[in-house]
């Protein structure tokens, strides 16, 4: 029982009913690869509640808060740019 609460987040990035997401995409090196991917995810679905924006922000988002410390300091900072990114591809800068 502890390891199914524990992970929980898991299983949400991995099952999100609003977006489906590219296989290991938090994964990836390039923020901007990663924002367009999320921006893509975000703008062909049809489950989402909010903007495709906001939808794709809020799973960046919830990804790096529920990695916490776990999320060593490189990925961590090419998550930070793949938000900046995603402003940008979605005119908000």
């Amino acid at each position: 029982m502890t390891s199914k609460k524990k992970y929980w987040s898991a299983a949400v990035t991995r099952k999100s009913r609003a977006l489906a997401l590219e296989q290991g995409v938090f994964t990836w090196k390039n923020p901007r690869r990663i924002a367009l991917s999320l921006k893509r995810s975000a703008e062909t679905s049809k489950r989402k509640k909010a903007t495709s924006y906001q939808s794709a922000m809020s799973m960046l988002n919830f990804y790096m808060n529920r990695a916490g410390k776990n999320l060593p300091k490189s990925q961590k900072k090419i998550l930070e740019q793949a938000k900046e990114e995603l402003r940008i591809a979605s005119g908000r800068r």
